[in-house]
């Protein structure tokens, strides 16, 4: 999900919509918004900062984090805080907020010939295993993302990597299983505790190049046999998601969840993204998931969402919603607000009944990198590949990318100020059970 809307995605190319006013991520600077904003409490006319605890909400409820560009923020000069105001790793703090499961996409190969990043946080199996380390030392579980592609994975857009693109359906086949095995080796072979991959991304209209659903539901068998394979070398119990988005449409995900039980894809939770601004109502989330849960015995989640706290840019990159979109603003645009969507969500989800299993927040840390220009963080993110793309992924990415690069469309939803300071709204995850 990298969630950033361009021309190209407004011609109706891309099944995910977005909002129609939002603004452009490109490769050239904002005009028409700050790019520098102080850090954001809730509003001191309402009353204080206040999550009601949800009842039936178990320890064993999945409430997860995204935060997938953590090692090129860190590289590029991004210092997090905790909660005292104290510098500290990320994942500690999430941690000691409730936050129980780290989740963390992986790219085959996002670099060019002569290594220069994609962007977008470059997320190779190295990184992952980078993040998943550490989350592990605090005490949490990785979901592990396999987009199959060498960069962003969508509802528009699913490239097969590199590598692959030349490849028959069955050198495919064998090539994802193969690539599948050894990553999760590698992760399992550096203690990382895992306990949820997925096989794609957002695979509503394809997966690693197919758009046959016989071929995609191929593929997915491939990476689910591997991942039942090595997990049961290394002794480890792993749940397999697939993921899909767009819940709002009627029958959507009825379909496919009927097409991959008619090919006898092998998989243990059907996950859906939910952007709130973009995709329907709760109640309808609620009804669609435990549709799936009861009419095919699986497993269902959230495994993305975010929602803004505030309309200023941080960065000298416009961002995804901003005060111009024309979007369905489900809460207040606040700390409030966000707590309020994070909660509401978990709710929806708990209401599937024992087949409800959890949520995970989309890149709650993908905040500005330092530069009082354009040009400084523009430099930043070019050498790092802490911005949604590099312009060395126009190689891979020509129609995109090749035009439209820069930092984070994302930092108005973070969890976290654009100087690196928790919001109260982090604690939504600790308080929801308290």
């Amino acid at each position: 999900m990298k969630k950033r809307i361009i021309p190209l995605l407004l011609t109706g190319i891309l099944l995910l919509s977005g909002c129609s006013n939002a603004e452009n991520t490109t490769n050239v600077p904002p005009t028409t918004e700050t790019s520098t904003a102080p850090v954001v409490t809730p509003d001191d006319s309402k009353p204080d900062f206040y999550v009601e605890p949800i009842d039936g909400l178990t320890d064993d409820f999945i409430l997860g984090c995204d935060v997938s560009s953590l090692i090129t923020e860190e590289a590029s000069g991004v210092v997090f805080y905790n909660n005292d105001g104290k510098e500290q790793d990320l994942l500690l703090t999430l941690s000691q907020n409730g936050v129980n499961t780290i989740r963390i996409r992986v790219w085959n190969d996002p670099y060019d010939a002569d290594g220069n990043g994609y962007g977008g946080g470059n997320n190779d199996i190295e990184t992952a295993i980078q993040i998943g380390k550490r989350a592990t030392e605090y005490g949490m579980s990785s979901m592990i993302d396999f987009h199959y592609s060498d960069f962003w994975a969508d509802p528009g857009k699913q490239k097969a990597p590199k590598a692959w693109a030349d490849m028959s359906l069955t050198e495919k086949e064998a090539a994802l299983y193969e690539y599948t095995y050894n990553s999760m080796e590698k992760l399992f072979q550096e203690g990382i505790k895992i306990n949820i991959v997925q096989v794609g991304n957002e695979t509503t209209s394809g997966m690693c190049g197919e758009t046959d659903w016989d071929a995609i539901s191929t593929l997915m068998n491939a990476g689910s046999r591997a991942i039942r394979e090595v997990s049961a070398k290394y002794n480890q119990k792993v749940m397999i998601a697939l993921h899909f988005t767009n819940p709002e449409k009627s029958g959507h995900y009825e379909y496919f969840a009927k097409t991959l039980q008619e090919r006898n894809v092998d998989y243990d939770i059907f996950a859906s993204s939910y952007y709130p601004v973009w995709h329907g109502t709760l109640d309808n989330l609620t009804n669609v998931l435990k549709n799936v849960a009861t009419k095919y015995d699986k497993k269902v989640m959230v495994a993305e969402f975010s929602y803004p706290y505030t309309y200023t840019n941080g960065d000298f990159s416009h961002n995804n919603i901003g005060s111009g979109s024309d979007c369905d603003f489900r809460y207040d645009v606040s700390v409030q607000g966000q707590a309020d969507c994070i909660r509401s969500i978990a709710e929806a989800v708990l209401k599937c009944g024992e087949a409800g299993i959890g949520i995970c927040y989309w890149e709650p840390a993908w905040i500005p990198v330092p530069g009082k220009t354009w040009e400084e963080q523009l430099a930043i993110w070019e050498k790092y590949g802490s911005g949604w793309a590099q312009s060395y992924a126009g190689e891979y990415d020509p129609e995109d990318a090749g035009q439209y690069y820069g930092g984070s469309s994302w930092d108005n939803q973070a969890l976290f100020d654009f100087k690196g300071h928790p919001l109260l709204s982090l604690s939504t995850f600790k308080l929801i059970k308290e």
